[in-house]
C-alpha cells in the first residue's frame, strides 16, 4: 500500500487507516525529521520480530528504538530520567536526536536487551507525531540503510524510490515528502553524564 499523507496538515481520514493497520501488525515506512524510518506497533510481536528479521537484529544485543509523541511518554517507557537528562531533552526535542535510555518495566520483553537499554526518538515531523497520537503507544522504529559504500547515498529521499526498493519489505509506504539523508545524532545517557557517540543532523544543545 502506497499512500500520500500531507507533510505539514496530515490528514486524520489517512493517519487513522495506517494506525489501524500498524495495530492489526502490520509494518510501515514513514517520514522522520531525518531519513524515513520503517517501524511497527511494539505491542505487536509477530511485527517486531518481522522487522528484527529484515534488520539481521538480535533483539538480545541490539538497542530497538521507540519513537514516542512527548516526554511524558517517554517517562513511561524509560527507567527514572534524572534532571539534566531531562532538561537537554527538553530543550532539543522534538528534533533529529535519538536519546539512549535505561529501559523501564513497560517496555515489551522483546525490547530488552542484556544492557536493558532502549533508544528514544520524538521527530519534528507531523506525520510521525500523529502516528504515535492516533496509536495511543510508541512505534518501533529503524532505519533504511541501503548497503552501499557509498555515504552520500546510503539512505533513499524520494518516496517514489522507497517504493520501487522496498515495495516487498514494508506493508505501507508514506509518501510524506522528500527525506534526509543524515540519521539522528545518538547520545548516550545510559551513564554518568550525557555522551555523543554519533554526530547527526543537528548539534545537541546543552
Amino acid at each position: 500500500m502506497f499512500i500520500e499523507i500531507h507533510p505539514i496538515t496530515p490528514e486524520q481520514r489517512k493517519i487513522k487507516q495506517v494506525a489501524d493497520l500498524l495495530k492489526a501488525g502490520k509494518t510501515v515506512i514513514y517520514p522522520t525529521d531525518t531519513v524515513y524510518g520503517l517501524g511497527c506497533d511494539i505491542f505487536n510481536h509477530d511485527a517486531v520480530d518481522k522487522i528484527c528479521r529484515i534488520k539481521r537484529l538480535d533483539p538480545d544485543k541490539a538497542m530497538l528504538t521507540l519513537v514516542c509523541k512527548d516526554i511524558s511518554q517517554v517517562a513511561e517507557y524509560a527507567w527514572q530520567i534524572d534532571n539534566e537528562v531531562f532538561r537537554v531533552m527538553k530543550k532539543n526535542l522534538p528534533g533529529p536526536f535519538t536519546f539512549i535510555l535505561r529501559s523501564g518495566n513497560s517496555v515489551p520483553k522483546l525490547f530488552k536487551n542484556r544492557k536493558r537499554t532502549i533508544g528514544i526518538r520524538i521527530p519534528n515531523n507531523r506525520i510521525a507525531l500523529a502516528l504515535v497520537e492516533e496509536m495511543g503507544r510508541p512505534l518501533l522504529s529503524t532505519s533504511l540503510k541501503l548497503d552501499t559504500e557509498d555515504d552520500y547515498d546510503q539512505y533513499l529521499t524520494d518516496p517514489l524510490d522507497l517504493r520501487d526498493y522496498y515495495e516487498n519489505l514494508a506493508d505501507i509506504i508514506i509518501d510524506g515528502g522528500m527525506g534526509g539523508n543524515e540519521p539522528s545524532a545518538l547520545v548516550d545517557c545510559t551513564n554518568d553524564g550525557i555522551e555523543i557517540i554519533r554526530e547527526g543532523a543537528e548539534e545537541l544543545k546543552f
